[in-house]
């Protein structure tokens, strides 16, 4: 395990996996398969560690995982409400063996673990978080009982489920995610209609996808410079990376990272 230097004035810890030499055998589902360059996904995973680390997040990595390609989509694996980790039960069987290692370093950093057992499915990128509700996109990776599931864990949190149905998309945060602010960003037609309160419509696809840093910085990949221009003019700083080595399986910035914020005073 490797981790970034501590920054001052750190706003928390990232749980990040690094790519392995198999990634080119990750899956894929709603995209047609082509090459990948694991060399350059390295250097762009590399490159979105640093933006992680100087935006005063301390990077912790979670080991390696050589046999599990899509392991490096690391927010799969857990879902983080407060200081507790819920360990999922992803929907692809290929992956489950990704949870072991995530389990070693979210008790490396001290938060309390649950778990989701069979036969429920839930992938963690199916989880969007805002105030106190927990979005989860119902789809080909995340069933009823995971949702369920789910529900009974963070309910005496303070926090309410809410199921999302799905349109020809991997994840619920493949087609929309929030700015600090709660507004959100979305691809509309991938998604149920009606259950968000306020949306901002986005032209490109990699457009709905930003990670909130902090109240002002966003995370964003460089596929989407159409929106990046509009969230800064809205007052926002886009902080952009190129993961395109990792989109050609289906990632975005917000599955290659899982934010662990400090527990309150």
């Amino acid at each position: 395990m490797n981790a970034a230097a501590v920054h001052p004035g750190e706003r928390g810890t990232a749980l990040v996996r690094r790519p392995t030499a198999d990634l080119v055998e990750g899956i894929v589902t709603h995209v047609a398969r082509v090459p990948v360059d694991v060399e350059r996904a390295l250097e762009q995973h590399a490159g979105y560690r640093a933006a992680l680390a100087d935006a005063g997040w301390t990077v912790h990595e979670v080991d390696p995982a050589p046999g599990c390609p899509d392991a490096v989509f690391v927010e799969d694996t857990v879902v983080v409400v407060d200081r507790t980790a819920v360990l999922t039960r992803p929907g692809a069987p290929a992956r489950r063996d990704e949870v072991a290692g995530v389990e070693k370093a979210v008790r490396e950093l001290g938060l309390d673990v649950r778990r989701l057992e069979a036969p429920g499915t839930l992938d963690g990128g199916d989880v969007l978080q805002v105030g106190d509700r927990v979005y989860v996109g119902r789809g080909g990776r995340t069933d009823a009982e995971g949702v369920r599931q789910l529900r009974a864990i963070v309910a005496p949190m303070g926090r309410t489920v809410v199921p999302v149905r799905l349109e020809a998309v991997l994840h619920l945060k493949s087609a929309v995610t929030a700015l600090p602010d709660g507004t959100i960003l979305a691809l509309p037609e991938l998604l149920e209609a009606g259950v968000f309160p306020t949306t901002r419509p986005v032209l490109e696809e990699a457009g709905c996808h930003v990670v909130p840093l902090d109240d002002q910085q966003l995370l964003i990949s460089a596929s989407a410079p159409r929106t990046a221009d509009r969230l800064a003019d809205l007052g926002f700083t886009p902080v952009v990376v190129d993961i395109g080595e990792l989109e050609k399986l289906e990632g975005c910035v917000t599955c290659l990272s899982v934010l662990v914020r400090p527990r309150a005073a």
